[in-house]
């Protein structure tokens, strides 16, 4: 859901404590683009900046998921630029997609990985997040 934090800035809160922020295009010569994602858990939280080229499609693999409501085998994946970011979805019985969030501090082998899943009704709630993501992605003008 998109939403505004304290201090005024674009967030878009996925599920109970995952959230993505503060867009920006930390080069004006080329489409890169950086936000915080944030998770909150009972036992702590994790924060990382995500560099992806262009939000890499992020919003595009959503909608992807939300075309296919009736759902698909298997596990589809998707990745930002430097593997900061990993999502991972499975369509469950009943209509549900859980998606699988997993932060880490870039490439496999890395020294920390942080995961947590959030369940969404497939098709409707899904095409809402892809929205939600689309608008987060274009909120920073290229």
């Amino acid at each position: 859901m998109i939403d505004y934090d304290e201090s005024g800035a674009l967030v878009v809160r996925v599920g109970e404590g995952f959230l993505l922020s503060w867009p920006l295009r930390p080069y004006e010569d080329e489409p890169t683009l950086h936000f915080l994602v944030t998770a909150h858990g009972c036992w702590g939280s994790v924060r990382t900046t995500v560099e992806t080229w262009g939000g890499d499609g992020l919003d595009t693999f959503l909608a992807s998921l939300a075309e296919d409501f009736r759902g698909w085998q298997g596990e589809r994946t998707w990745h930002s630029l430097c593997h900061d970011l990993t999502l991972s979805a499975e369509h469950r019985s009943g209509g549900y997609v859980r998606l699988g969030w997993a932060i880490s501090d870039g490439a496999p082998g890395e020294e920390w990985r942080f995961e947590t899943s959030t369940w969404h009704e497939a098709g409707e709630d899904m095409r809402t997040l892809a929205a939600d993501i689309r608008a987060f992605i274009a909120s920073v003008a290229d």
